[in-house]
C-alpha cells in the first residue's frame, strides 16, 4: 500500500531534475539517481508489505460439530477496549460454522423457551518462517452474531477468546461508490482447507448486484478470483489498497464466484447494531453489553420437517452454486 508520506519523494525528484537542468551539478545528478533507486526499492517493499498484510489478517476457521468437520476462511478485525486490550473479531460465512449451532430447552418464568447456542469455533493461524511452515496456533472463538444462509445473509461474527492475539486489522471498503467492473482483486483463503491456508489468488470484479432467487433475496457480486472448497468466508480485497470489498461464499467454477459485498455486510451490521465490527469510528460496546447481543438475527424454523426441506433445497442449490467449504463427514456411530 503506497502511503501518502511517500508522495513528496517524487515531487522532490522533479524539483531536482529542474535544478540539474540549469546548474548541471554533479552531486544533484547523483542525488537524483539515489532517489530513483530508493523509489524502485520502495515499490518492491510496498508489494511485499501488501501481501504480508493480507496474510496477517487472514485465518482458517475450523468447525468441529457432532457429525461433520468443516474448514473455511475468515478475516480479522481488531479493536481496543477501555482497558487497552486488543479484541480480535473474525468475520466468516455462517455456513462455515452452522454445524456448531445447538438448541437447549429451558423454563423461564414458568414458560418453556428454546435457547440457541453455538459451540466455539477454532481459529487457526499457520506460522511460516524463511519459506517453511514451522507450526500453527489454534485459538477458541465464540459466536457473537449469526445470520443463516437460507433465510439470512450467510454472515457470522466471531470473537477470539484470547486477548491481544494480534494487532493486525482488516480495513473494509465502506465507500458509497461500488467498485467498477474490471477492478483488480486479491483473494486470500484456505483453499482446500487448512492444508492450503492463506493461499493468494487474483482476478477482477466481473459483475455486481446479482439476484439469484434460488438462493435468497439478497444481492451478490461476482468475481473471477480462483477459489476452491475452503475459500468460504475468505476475504476479497482491492489490489490498489488492500481494502476488503466482500466475502467469498459460493462458486460455480474456479473463476465464477459469488461474494457477499461489503455494502451488504454493512447494511446487515447497521441493522443489528454491530457496525462497530466494521467501522473503527463507531463506538464498541463493553464485553458485558456484547454478551447480551442476541446471537441470531432472524431465527428460523428448525423443526425436523423444516430441516429436511432445507436439506433437500440445499442439495439442489449445491449443484448450481455450491458453498466453497471443505467438509469431512463423521460416521454417526463413531461420533457417539
Amino acid at each position: 500500500m503506497i502511503k501518502p508520506a511517500a508522495r513528496p519523494v517524487f515531487l522532490l525528484v522533479d524539483l531536482l531534475f529542474l535544478a540539474a537542468k540549469y546548474l548541471h551539478m554533479k552531486f544533484i545528478k547523483t542525488t537524483i539517481l539515489s532517489l530513483l533507486l530508493a523509489g524502485a526499492s520502495f515499490a518492491q517493499e510496498v508489494k511485499k508489505s501488501t501481501a504480508d498484510y493480507l496474510q496477517d489478517v487472514s485465518v482458517t476457521i475450523v468447525s468441529a460439530g457432532k457429525f461433520s468437520r468443516g474448514e473455511g476462511s475468515g478475516i480479522i478485525f481488531s479493536r481496543k477496549d477501555k482497558d487497552d486490550n486488543t479484541i480480535n473479531f473474525v468475520w466468516t460465512a455462517a455456513h462455515v460454522i452452522d454445524n456448531l449451532r445447538q438448541e437447549r430447552k429451558v423454563i423461564v418464568d414458568g414458560a418453556p423457551k428454546t435457547l440457541v447456542e453455538f459451540k466455539d469455533a477454532k481459529i487457526v493461524k499457520v506460522i511460516r518462517q524463511k519459506g517453511r511452515t514451522v507450526g500453527r496456533l489454534e485459538l477458541a472463538a465464540e459466536v457473537v452474531k449469526y445470520s443463516n444462509s437460507e433465510d439470512g445473509h450467510d454472515l457470522a461474527l466471531l470473537r477470539v477468546r484470547k486477548l491481544n492475539f494480534v494487532s493486525d486489522t482488516v480495513k473494509f471498503y465502506l465507500d458509497k461508490e461500488i467498485p467498477k467492473l474490471g477492478t483488480d482483486l486479491w483473494h486470500v483463503g484456505s483453499l482446500l482447507g487448512e492444508q492450503g491456508s492463506n493461499s493468494m489468488t487474483d482476478g477482477i470484479y466481473s459483475q455486481t448486484g446479482r439476484l439469484i432467487p434460488s438462493l435468497n433475496k439478497y444481492v451478490f457480486d461476482q468475481t473471477t478470483v480462483a477459489a476452491f472448497p475452503g475459500s468460504s468466508g475468505g476475504g476479497v480485497f482491492l489490489k490498489s489498497d488492500a481494502r476488503y470489498v466482500g466475502m467469498l461464499v459460493r462458486g460455480a467454477g474456479e473463476t465464477f464466484n459469488l461474494i457477499v459485498p461489503a455494502r451488504r455486510m454493512a447494511q446487515w451490521a447497521t441493522k443489528n447494531d454491530i457496525m462497530w465490527a466494521m467501522d473503527p469510528k463507531v463506538e464498541m460496546p463493553t464485553s458485558d453489553e456484547m454478551n447480551r447481543i442476541p446471537v441470531e438475527d432472524v431465527g428460523g424454523n428448525f423443526t425436523k420437517e423444516e430441516i429436511a426441506k432445507r436439506s433437500l433445497k440445499r442439495k439442489q442449490i449445491e449443484k448450481e452454486f455450491p458453498f466453497l467449504l471443505r467438509v469431512e463427514l463423521y460416521n454417526p456411530i463413531e461420533a457417539k
